[in-house]
C-alpha cells in the first residue's frame, strides 16, 4: 500500500513498497507540492479570486526555494523543506514544478477546449511533468522515454477526465474538447447537466478509445525503467487500462455513475501487469510495441 494517500491526486504514482528507498523521499516530496497545489484550487469554499491569489503565493514560494531562499511559514513545514532537499540533491528541473501550478491557475479561468491538442497541451502542464520528474530521478532522459512517459501522463490524465464526469460537471468543467462533442451532435451544457443518453455515450466510447491508444503508445517504457520501477510503472499504467475497461463495462454512462478502483481489483491489476511483454517492431518502426 503506498504510504500517503492518493484520493486528491490520482495520477500520480506515489512512493510504494515497489520503489526504491532512497528515491522514496524525494517522490513524496513531489507529491505533496502536487497535492497541496491541486487542494489549493480545487478543495474548500475559496472564491476563485482566491484561489489564485493562493496559487501565486505558493509560486513565490517556490521560486524562493530554487533560489535559496526562505519560503513564508504557511507551507514551509508541509511541503518545502522536503522539496528543498529534493531540488539541491536531485536537481529537479524547476520548471516541470511550475508547468504544474500554470495548470492548476487554468482549471480556474478556463472551463472548455476547443480539440483534442488544446487539451492535450493542458495534458502537457497538468500531467506529464509528473512523469519526467520521476525519469529524472531515475536518470532517464533518452527522448524515447520522454515521449513514452508523456503519453502514458496524457493518457492517465484523460482517463481521470473520463472517469470524473459526475465531479467536473458540477464545477463547470467540460474536458470533453469542442470538436468532439460537435460530431455527436452534443453541446457542453449537456455534460454540465450530466444529461445521459446514446448519443453521450458514444462520445465518451470515443474519448476512451483516444486514452487507450496514447496508454499503449507509451506502455514500452515499463520495459526501460529499472528493477521495481519498472514494475510500479505496470501497476499504474494497468491501473489507467482497468478503469477504461470498467467504463466499457457500464457501456460508457460515465455521466449517471464514477467507476473506481478497489481492493478487488488488485488480482487482475498484477495479472495484467504481469502479462506484459513487449512485441516485435511493426514494419517502419523503430521501437517495440507491447502487449498488455
Amino acid at each position: 500500500m503506498p504510504p500517503v494517500s492518493i484520493e486528491h491526486y490520482e495520477n500520480f504514482p506515489v512512493a510504494s513498497w515497489l520503489c526504491p528507498p532512497a528515491l522514496r523521499p524525494p517522490i513524496t516530496a513531489i507529491y505533496h507540492f502536487a497535492r497541496t497545489a491541486d487542494d489549493l484550487a480545487d478543495e474548500g469554499d475559496a472564491s476563485p479570486a482566491q484561489r489564485l491569489a493562493d496559487l501565486s503565493a505558493y509560486r513565490a514560494d517556490l521560486r524562493a526555494v530554487v533560489n535559496g531562499q526562505t519560503p513564508s511559514p504557511r507551507w514551509e513545514r508541509q511541503v518545502f523543506r522536503a522539496l528543498r532537499v529534493a531540488l539541491v540533491e536531485h536537481r529537479l528541473p524547476p520548471q516541470l514544478l511550475e508547468d504544474l501550478l500554470d495548470a492548476f491557475e487554468q482549471d480556474l479561468v478556463k472551463t472548455s477546449y476547443a480539440d483534442r491538442a488544446e487539451l492535450l497541451d493542458y495534458c502537457r502542464r497538468s500531467a506529464n511533468p509528473v512523469g519526467r520528474l520521476l525519469l529524472h530521478l531515475y536518470g532517464l532522459d533518452d527522448p524515447v522515454a520522454l515521449a513514452r512517459s508523456d503519453a502514458i501522463c496524457s493518457a492517465l490524465q484523460l482517463i481521470n477526465f473520463w472517469q470524473d464526469f459526475t465531479i467536473d460537471g458540477p464545477r463547470g468543467r467540460v474536458y470533453a474538447p469542442e470538436t468532439d462533442l460537435q460530431r455527436h451532435g452534443l453541446q457542453g451544457q449537456s455534460l454540465l447537466a450530466l444529461q445521459d443518453s446514446p448519443a453521450a455515450r458514444a462520445l465518451i466510447a470515443d474519448l476512451c478509445a483516444w486514452a487507450h491508444a496514447l496508454m499503449l503508445e507509451g506502455a514500452p517504457l515499463v520495459f526501460q525503467l529499472p528493477g521495481r520501477a519498472g514494475w510500479e510503472l505496470r501497476l499504474v499504467v494497468q491501473g489507467g487500462l482497468r478503469i477504461l475497461q470498467k467504463l466499457e463495462a457500464m457501456h460508457f454512462a460515465a455521466l449517471v455513475q464514477r467507476p473506481r478502483l478497489r481492493a478487488l481489483d488488485a488480482p487482475a491489476l498484477l495479472w495484467a501487469a504481469l502479462r506484459m511483454r513487449p512485441t516485435a517492431p511493426q514494419a517502419g518502426t523503430r521501437h517495440p510495441e507491447i502487449t498488455p
